[in-house]
């Protein structure tokens, strides 16, 4: 079963959005953020959770997730945040998901049906690259646990998708991707950060995903005032 609320292909820039009711957002009563050269603060009081974004990057409006950032100088690299319905399992901890290979063969199932085509002569490879469990601090003082996992993705492709045989219809790479999500638990619900980039960016992007990866806190709030879907 799913275990969390399904999301679109993370390299989707622009798509339909689901219009959600949701209060005012108020100033942060948070501890405000150390400084962090190149990054700037992004609090979700209303949801419960806090990061830091590239302050380079471009906020997009109407991906469908709770908040999505892409970087304008790279087409392929972009992060979002999405939070569990409300309504749906509830959860104490991530581990209640497994062990951290279990979650990491579930998100990866995931990035997979997302990148379903239909078209003839695709062909994905995709691996684990990593799978383990991080111990931070919270807001409130308390242990929080998180997993981390990063997978790796490429995808092949035919430009003559009608040739009658397979010399016919030669593959080449049209990407390849590394992914990665870290999920923690908050107010009973699932709260996943993602991040991609293209495999050869990645060790260029390392520290800044670092960074976000290890800003990113969910935080218990308000009940009453959590977003719900209108359906």
């Amino acid at each position: 079963g799913s275990y969390g609320k399904q999301s679109p292909p993370i390299d989707r820039s622009v798509g339909r959005s689901i219009d959600r009711f949701r209060r005012p957002r108020r100033p942060s009563r948070l501890p405000p953020h150390p400084r962090v050269a190149g990054f700037r603060p992004f609090n979700d009081t209303i949801d419960g959770y806090k990061l830091f974004r590239p302050e380079d990057w471009i906020e997009v409006k109407g991906s469908g997730n709770d908040v999505f950032f892409r970087n304008p100088a790279r087409a392929e690299e972009n992060m979002f945040v999405s939070i569990s319905s409300p309504s749906s399992t509830k959860f104490d901890t991530v581990r209640d998901l497994g062990t951290p290979e279990d979650v990491a063969k579930k998100v990866l199932d995931q990035y997979l049906t997302e990148f379903m085509s239909t078209r003839i002569g695709v062909r994905r490879e995709s691996s684990v690259v990593s799978a383990a469990e991080r111990v931070e601090t919270g807001l409130d003082g308390a242990e929080q646990i998180f997993y981390d996992v990063r997978l790796r993705i490429a995808s092949y492709a035919t430009k003559n998708q009608y040739g009658l045989t397979e010399a016919d219809r030669p593959q080449t790479l049209e990407w390849d991707r590394v992914l990665a999500s870290s999920l923690g638990v908050a107010n009973k619900r699932l709260y996943e950060l993602r991040v991609q980039t293209a495999a050869e960016d990645a060790a260029d992007a390392e520290t800044s995903f670092e960074i976000v990866r290890r800003s990113f806190k969910p935080f218990e709030v308000d009940q009453s005032n959590l977003s719900f879907p209108l359906f």
